[in-house]
């Protein structure tokens, strides 16, 4: 099944750390760092950015 993660900047470490110790590489759209506090506007931009990163991985085969 296709899937991907949608994680903040801030966790490229621990995604990297935690990919190595699983042995698994998953497909990672990276977007901007906090989103807890964004307007909705701003969550709006951020999806947007997001999205055909977001399409492409979950409909391209391999």
């Amino acid at each position: 099944m296709p899937g991907c993660f949608v994680v903040t900047t801030e966790f490229r470490d621990a995604a990297a750390s935690q990919s190595h110790s699983l042995g698994f590489e998953p497909a990672i759209v990276w977007v901007s760092h906090p989103i807890q506090n964004r307007s909705p506007q701003e969550l709006e931009a951020i999806a947007a950015k997001a999205i055909d990163p977001i399409l492409s991985m979950i409909t391209e085969s391999t």
